[in-house]
């Protein structure tokens, strides 16, 4: 037998900090060297901090990581584990992503990511150079490049994270090299559901190269990315170690590199697949390393979970999938603005302005479950209260309504909260007259401008709130809403950091339904017993003004997220409602289409948005689409939409 303890470390880092987060990174190595591991792998850029972005381009945070990796190397030099971190390096004109191979005090090897993304919210090709087959450099002496680690235990590879999810990646020639142990080193944002994804994938890289695949991810917030954390240990396709996610911390297992050897031996196409590439592949250089590694002898062989080779382990209550895919969107929110808050550094306290309405219920019940992490680090040692770290506002108008008042007040005092009441009524009528004056001729003021000037003039107190108390002020609109600009500039589209803005409206009610099963507060009851509405003229609803949410959430999928025409996303409609008109699907589907174009340009101006979908609308990040632009492309054989109108008119709901 031939074991070696592995271990995953899930760390949340800080772009920038340099030292604390070689500080984080060193005491969680001292953890795992007192639980007896062989090798440990850290986060994608865990030294500098991930994503850098343009930051790189700073020639001395650059050198800082290197600073920093040398001093991590120093502090970790009486550990007998070897330890793998992610940090930029620079070789004249050329800056790496790289995974440093860290052993009793010297780096032993860098290898540079070859897999750079520029899909979605990556932009990694914009700054680094990639790494490739039989690249061999050095840095300050030290190789980097294509490169395998034999140790006394077996040959090691390391390589980060995009390496992994492409089937073309560096794994595959790196085993044919004799790796049997491959680390990858990752910072892979949170996304709905994309844990699953991950399992199937580090399974069959695992199972395709026959070999050890341990896998470690970032985790915490940065900017508005969410890192879940967590890891994975595949032993040639077999699940042997899954980390708890959403925490910092670590987790480790014991293999039997014989195992993955004699599977290696068995599997026939394997051999002969790697006797081809040992005929005309590329050189993989061997980083030789003489230094023994950790003692193994007090290793005892896996157990089988269950306690049986021979049968699965008794089945254990994994709940209901879609109720853990919302507590999980939940969490990723909610780490989300914890980490927004304490890494930034500049916040005293959070506020969120109540409507009563969903949207601003579960931002603020987002909040409030950030807040109850935040309390155990306040820097000064003492827990504070929620109420202290949390505000909450009600500016109510003629037109809200008695239900959203009581289920505002309901769900504050169910949390803890103060519940500031300031009626905005007379500034109402005051910023009125004000535009009427404006106006030439005495014309009157259209509908939909005396809505948002009841909007504004709440977005305008939260600002001078946030000025004079120094608050995060959390901006409430959900997804949907936005997509169709159901917003208003300088109203409900402004904030600091935007909580909700990538979650659809049907994403939202079914959240708050869970939320109420979880914590049994009355609050959410009252508020989804009311109808969804902006509450700025009198019986105002959002589905009569825009379109049935399930339609308009399916619609920004078809259209914003499958890329469909708007004849395809209508087609789509009709099989997907087969209970509804197609004539009435049909419109709203070029409703939808002509309403979420026209919206673009209010959508550029919202706040940093918290990404926890497939799906974001983010200009900057992931669905870069032009401001300006004409919808002909759409009108399918030149016909004119379903109802007749101009593909190209302006929004047709209220700019809310």
């Amino acid at each position: 037998m031939r074991l070696v303890k592995v271990g995953v470390a899930s760390v949340s880092t800080t772009v920038g900090a340099v030292r604390s987060n070689r500080e984080r990174l060193t005491a969680e190595a001292r953890r795992l060297e007192r639980e007896g591991v062989t090798v440990a792998a850290f986060p994608e850029q865990a030294l500098g901090g991930y994503p850098p972005e343009d930051l790189v381009q700073w020639r001395p945070f650059v050198e800082a990581q290197a600073r920093e990796l040398r001093a991590f190397a120093h502090e970790t030099r009486e550990l007998a584990a070897i330890l793998v971190v992610g940090t930029t390096v620079g070789v004249g004109a050329q800056l790496y992503n790289c995974a440093a191979v860290v052993h009793r005090g010297r780096i032993l090897g860098l290898v540079p990511k070859e897999k750079l993304p520029t899909y979605n919210i990556f932009y990694e090709g914009r700054t680094f150079s990639r790494g490739g087959a039989g690249l061999l450099l050095h840095w300050d002496g030290i190789p980097l490049g294509d490169l395998v680690f034999p140790f006394d235990f077996g040959t090691l590879a390391v390589e980060v994270c995009e390496d992994v999810w492409s089937p073309d990646g560096p794994m595959r020639r790196r085993c044919y090299s004799g790796a049997e142990v491959v680390l990858n080193i990752s910072a892979s944002p949170y996304r709905m559901g994309v844990h699953r994804t991950r399992r199937e994938i580090l399974a069959t890289r695992s199972g395709d190269n026959e070999a050890l695949l341990v896998y470690a991810n970032l985790v915490g917030g940065q900017d508005a990315l969410v890192f879940d954390g967590g890891g994975y240990v595949y032993q040639n396709g077999r699940l042997l170690l899954e980390a708890p996610r959403f925490r910092e911390g670590s987790a480790t297992c014991v293999a039997d590199l014989d195992r993955t050897r004699r599977l290696r031996v068995e599997n026939s196409t394997w051999r002969s697949d790697c006797e081809e590439f040992r005929r005309s592949g590329p050189s993989v250089h061997p980083v030789e390393a003489s230094v023994q590694t950790a003692d193994r002898s007090s290793l005892t062989y896996p157990a089988p979970e269950g306690g049986s080779f021979f049968l699965p382990a008794p089945g254990r209550d994994v709940g209901d999938p879609r109720e853990e895919a919302l507590d999980e969107l939940f969490e990723a929110l909610s780490l989300g603005v914890r980490d927004y808050f304490r890494k930034t550094g500049v916040f005293r306290c959070m506020g969120v302005a109540l409507s009563g309405g969903r949207d601003s219920l579960l931002t603020l019940l987002v909040a409030w479950n950030a807040v109850r992490h935040l309390a155990p680090e306040d820097p000064d040692g003492e827990e504070r209260r929620t109420a202290d770290l949390l505000k909450t506002f009600y500016m109510p108008s003629r037109h809200s309504t008695s239900g959203t008042r009581k289920a505002a007040a309901t769900i504050c005092k169910e949390l803890g909260l103060e519940l500031v009441v300031d009626p905005i009524d007379e500034a109402y009528d005051r910023e009125v007259e004000a535009a009427k004056r404006m106006l030439p001729g005495g014309e009157e003021l259209d509908r939909i401008t005396v809505q948002n000037i009841q909007a504004r003039i709440r977005g305008g107190r939260m600002w001078n709130w946030a000025n004079a108390s120094g608050g995060l002020f959390l901006q409430t609109s959900d997804m949907s809403e936005k997509a169709v600009g159901y917003t208003t500039i300088g109203g409900d589209l402004e904030g600091a950091l935007s909580v909700i803005a990538n979650v659809p409206k049907t994403v939202v009610v079914a959240l708050l339904e869970r939320l109420e099963q979880r914590f049994g507060f009355q609050g959410i009851g009252l508020t989804l017993k009311t109808p969804p509405g902006p509450e700025l003229d009198e019986e105002q609803e959002a589905e009569d003004e825009l379109m049935p949410f399930p339609v308009l959430d399916a619609c920004l999928h078809l259209y914003a997220g499958e890329k469909l025409s708007p004849g395809e996303v209508a087609r789509a409609l009709a099989a997907l409602f087969p209970d509804r008109d197609p004539a009435v699907l049909a419109r709203q589907a070029h409703r939808f289409v002509r309403l979420f174009t026209s919206s673009i340009f209010k959508w550029v101006q919202s706040p940093l948005a918290l990404h926890v979908g497939s799906l974001d609308l983010d200009r900057e990040r992931a669905l870069q689409l032009p401001v300006v632009q004409r919808g002909e492309w759409g009108d399918e054989g030149g016909a004119s939409p379903p109802d007749g109108g101009d593909a190209q008119l302006a929004p047709e709901g209220p700019d809310r």
